[in-house]
C-alpha cells in the first residue's frame, strides 16, 4: 500500500475527535434512551460495503485499511451510558478483506476497535453480482451482511443486512450506489429491543495500478438518522 495513503489514514484517525469512554452505565438509561442508544449505535456499527458492486474474480482479493466518521444522532444519550462526555462523531477505523469466489460471488470480513474506549466489532458480507458489467454494462449485485458487538459487557447488539447496489467503472474510476435495509438487535439484561431501517451508501473508487492494484475508496453511507463517511486505502490484485 502507498505510504502516503497509510500516512493520510493515520492522520485522519489522529485528528478525530477524542474517544476516551467506556460504555458502562446502562442501566442508567430509561427505556425510550436505550431505544435511542441501540438504534444510533445500531446504524453507525452496521455493515458499511466500501467496494464496488463489480466480482473481483475467483483469483481475486482486496485488502485493506479503513477509517469511517459516523456521526450520532442522540449524542446526549450516549453520554449518559458511558464514563465521560462524548464526541458526535465517532472515528471508527477497520481492518478489510474482500476475496472473489465462482460464479460472481464475492465473501468479506472487517473488525473494528475504536480507540479508547471498549467498543469492538467484527462483521461479514456475502455479495453476488446479479450483472457483472462489461465495458458498456454496469455491474448489478445482491448483498447480504451481518456485524456483531463485542467488548461492551453490558449491552449484545448485532445487526443484519441485505441491500441492492449498482457500479460502472471509467477509466481509473468506478462510481457505485445502492440502497437496502438493516435490521438490529439489542439486549441489556431483560431488555430486548429490535428495528428495521432502510440504508443507502453511494461511494467512488479510485485505481492507480492494475496487477497489483493500489485503490482509494470513499463513500458516504446513510442508516437511519445516522450518516457515516467513510475513506479506504487498500490493494486489489
Amino acid at each position: 500500500m502507498n505510504p502516503c495513503k497509510v500516512a493520510l489514514l493515520a492522520g485522519l484517525l489522529a485528528a478525530a475527535p477524542a474517544w476516551a469512554q467506556t460504555i458502562d452505565r446502562i442501566q442508567n438509561l430509561a427505556q425510550q434512551e436505550f431505544r435511542l442508544l441501540s438504534e444510533d449505535l445500531g446504524a453507525a456499527l452496521s455493515y458499511h460495503p466500501q467496494t464496488p458492486t463489480t466480482p473481483l474474480g475467483i483469483t481475486g482479493f482486496d485488502l485493506g485499511f479503513a477509517l469511517t466518521g459516523a456521526r450520532l444522532h442522540n449524542t446526549s444519550v450516549l453520554e449518559r451510558a458511558s464514563s465521560d462526555s462524548v464526541p458526535s462523531t465517532l472515528p471508527i477505523p477497520t481492518l478489510r478483506a474482500h476475496k472473489g469466489l465462482p460464479a460472481g460471488f464475492d465473501v468479506g470480513v472487517m473488525y473494528a476497535s475504536i480507540p479508547s474506549s471498549n467498543i469492538r466489532y467484527y462483521g461479514g458480507e456475502l455479495r453476488y453480482a446479479i450483472i457483472e458489467g462489461d465495458a458498456v454494462a454496469p455491474a448489478i449485485g445482491v448483498r447480504g451482511s451481518l456485524t456483531k458487538l463485542s467488548g461492551v459487557d453490558q449491552l449484545s447488539l448485532d445487526t443484519r443486512g441485505i441491500d441492492l447496489s449498482i457500479s460502472k467503472g471509467f477509466a481509473f474510476l468506478t462510481p457505485y450506489a445502492g440502497i437496502g435495509r438493516s435490521g438490529s438487535t439489542a439486549t441489556q439484561r431483560h431488555r430486548v429491543l429490535a428495528w428495521r431501517e432502510v440504508h443507502a451508501q453511494q461511494g467512488l473508487r479510485r485505481r492507480r495500478h492494475q496487477v497489483p492494484g493500489d485503490d482509494v475508496n470513499l463513500e458516504a453511507d446513510k442508516t437511519g438518522d445516522v450518516t457515516a463517511y467513510s475513506l479506504k486505502a487498500s490493494i486489489r490484485f
